[in-house]
């Protein structure tokens, strides 16, 4: 089961669609396809009393395994609190899947909606005029990111991690602030390796549910004997601090050009653009979350601090 940035969110076109769907007796209109996955897709849909807006979520689920992933999504966001993670306002699981007897489920999410699109939206269009944001403001948003972390990796019982953190998953409300969006990779945090086949397993997971270019090297040769934790999202925050401060992750390029991501990660190599309007403190930050070694890389509390610390040196700037 694949999961997908909102790429598509910024812009809303025709209102063309006719199709209804109930979802715990509440009917909603759809508008528009926001954007498709494999096995799911997001629509823009309105609710037909109130005319307020929605991102309504569809997953269909193929196996009982899927069907248990696709909940899995639901349990997980009711476990986190917090005002930069996405909140699942309603759903609901139509079918019951079975491979045997080749039957499918539906499961419906109804979502918050977010006019202004995703970062990645934000950063495209800046991009077309090199307009660079300031420092001030990227520092401001990415705190607002690594908070919503924070209440990822701080979940009860046990930690979770996203997984898939990139500029595509992170939306912007009314007020410009951040919300992680897209939960559907995110998993328990910390993993105890043990054998090739568990390896493996967590291997063929990540390249899956985790976007290439913003994957922790980690997951792209997972060690028989190993653990893994919460810091693959950090790997993951210093490659979106970077496209925030540069328009494209380290990474983008080499995608683009159709050579081995895995070997230009795994290789260690990060280049900073000698011309930049950004300061040394930023390139440090951004170091910092990109060390190899997962054992070396900071937790999210410690990448906080450092915003904080970068935050008010800034505000002494002005």
């Amino acid at each position: 089961m694949n999961s997908f940035g909102w790429t598509l969110i910024m812009k809303r076109g025709c209102f063309c669609s006719k199709e209804t769907l109930n979802i715990n007796s509440t009917k909603y209109v759809v508008r528009e396809r926001l954007a498709q996955g494999g096995f799911s897709l997001i629509d823009l849909v309105e609710n037909n009393i109130t005319r307020k807006l929605y991102a309504l979520k569809r997953i269909t689920c193929h196996s009982l395994d899927d069907q248990n992933i696709a909940l899995r999504e639901i349990e997980n966001c009711q476990r986190i609190d917090s005002e930069h993670v996405i909140k699942v306002l309603d759903f609901e699981l139509k079918g019951s899947a079975d491979i045997v007897i080749n039957a499918v489920s539906h499961l419906y999410i109804v979502l918050p909606y977010y006019k202004h699109g995703s970062l990645a939206d934000h950063l495209t269009m800046r991009a077309k005029k090199r307009d660079h944001m300031p420092e001030a403001q990227i520092m401001q948003i990415f705190l607002g990111i690594c908070e919503g972390v924070r209440a990822i990796h701080d979940a009860k019982p046990v930690p979770l991690a996203h997984r898939d953190l990139k500029t595509a998953n992170i939306c912007l409300n009314d007020s410009f602030e951040p919300i992680i969006v897209d939960l559907g990779s995110m998993t328990e945090a910390r993993l105890q390796i043990c054998g090739q086949t568990q390896a493996q397993r967590l291997q063929d997971e990540a390249e899956e549910r985790s976007s290439i270019v913003y994957r922790a090297p980690e997951l792209f040769s997972v060690k028989s004997y190993c653990t893994i934790d919460e810091r693959t999202d950090i790997w993951s925050l210093g490659c979106l601090l970077y496209a925030m401060c540069f328009f494209h992750c380290p990474f983008d390029p080499i995608y683009e050009k159709g050579d081995s991501v895995a070997l230009a990660v795994l290789s260690g190599n990060i280049n900073i653009p000698d011309e930049n309007i950004y300061s040394q403190d930023i390139h440090d930050l951004i170091r910092y979350m990109l060390r190899m070694d997962p054992m070396e890389r900071p937790f999210i509390y410690s990448v906080i601090e450092k915003c904080h610390d970068l935050i008010q040196k800034l505000d002494g700037r002005v």
